[in-house]
């Protein structure tokens, strides 16, 4: 009897795509240096193949859900869920005409990320270890204090932080320039003088506003500054690169989409710790591909907010420092999905008895924020 092969990938053909949308109130009315907010939104997708699912979300507008369904869906129906690398080319040629950064981008990571939890299951491996992981734990920086908090605000949840066992803690700055020397001094008593004190204007300030406010802010001792200028000012970024204290590292790159957006600010040395968002650059291969980039020119990285969707992907980072515990995500993961446990000694540790990246989303919890 002569068999009949299978189809290459028959097995694990995308069978269905499912987006949802969630919109979570924030703790209380926030705002930085530039913007301000009183939600979060979160554009979840499971990925159905061969009798399983993967999931994946960004943070991102709700119109993310609508590329999702309409471009990205027919790009990848039916096709091999393992081909992680053919199915980013693809989502990546779907929406040439749209414009890869932004929305776009967005979308496609949210889908890659539950390619790849998806495949972590079919293997019955934990991503990090799919992807070959570079260590076994992934170092965090508290981060929030908004400018909107009363010194008060932002002085107890610093310090809680440094109490939890995080060595660094990031706050807010750039509302009211005039006030920032203050509460950085506040955050600073607050802290103590052995944890890492970093500082995020989002880009409020103006490039000469930015180097002047560096010296008020190193008599602090703090040592991260980031974004202070428009992200896209690249020259403004390796000016105050260049002339801020010694102590101070100048870091961006949370609004990089593509990859070319990193190779600039690598090409145009506007900063010394590169930053990249895996919920914004195209999912965990984009984020992989940013490391690739960070190796050649011996450059470190630090992920951006979503601190345990990152969890797997940053294990794997060869060139990572650390990761942002950002507030806002870290409150609604934990809130919205099991497996999403808290800091250990102020690092996050993937559980690799979960296969794929380890979450599951509390639909019951979840319901009530669904738009």
């Amino acid at each position: 009897m002569t068999s009949v092969a299978a189809p290459v990938g028959a097995e694990h053909a995308i069978e269905r795509l499912t987006v949802r949308v969630f919109r979570i109130p924030t703790a209380s009315h926030e705002s930085d240096g530039t913007l301000e907010w009183d939600s979060t939104t979160l554009v979840y997708v499971e990925i159905f193949a061969g009798g399983t699912t993967g999931v994946g979300f960004t943070y991102a507008d709700g119109a993310t859900a609508r590329l999702i369904d309409e471009t990205l869906r027919p790009a990848i129906a039916g096709k091999d869920a393992l081909q992680t690398g053919r199915l980013w080319l693809d989502m990546s040629a779907a929406v040439r005409n749209l414009g890869r950064s932004g929305v776009a981008s967005m979308a496609i990571s949210a889908v890659d990320v539950a390619l790849w939890d998806l495949k972590g299951k079919v293997h019955n491996l934990p991503v990090c270890l799919l992807l070959g992981a570079a260590r076994d734990r992934v170092d965090l920086y508290g981060s929030g204090g908004f400018t909107s908090y009363s010194i008060g605000e932002l002085s107890e949840q610093l310090a809680g932080w440094v109490r939890d066992g995080m060595r660094y803690v990031k706050m807010k700055i750039g509302r009211e320039p005039a006030s920032d020397p203050q509460r950085v001094a506040a955050a600073r008593e607050a802290i103590g003088h052995d944890a890492q004190l970093f500082v995020d204007a989002n880009g409020a300030y103006a490039q000469k506003q930015a180097l002047s406010l560096a010296e008020s802010f190193a008599e602090q001792n703090v040592t991260w500054y980031e974004e202070p200028v428009y992200h896209r000012d690249l020259a403004g970024l390796r000016d105050v690169r260049e002339r801020a204290p010694a102590c101070m590292e100048i870091s961006a790159g949370e609004y990089g989409y593509v990859l070319d957006d990193f190779y600039r600010m690598l090409a145009e040395r506007a900063v010394d710790v590169l930053q990249a968002d895996a919920t914004r650059c195209g999912g965990f291969s984009g984020l992989l591909a940013v490391d690739g980039l960070c190796q050649t020119a011996n450059m470190r990285l630090s992920t951006h907010c979503a601190p345990h969707l990152h969890l797997h992907a940053a294990i794997a980072c060869k060139q990572l420092r650390h990761a942002e515990y950002f507030f806002d995500h870290a409150r609604i993961e934990r809130m919205l999905f099991d497996g999403a446990n808290g800091p250990v000694d102020g690092a996050l540790v993937p559980d690799v008895t979960r296969p794929g990246i380890g979450l599951e989303l509390k639909a019951l919890d979840a319901q009530r924020f669904e738009i």
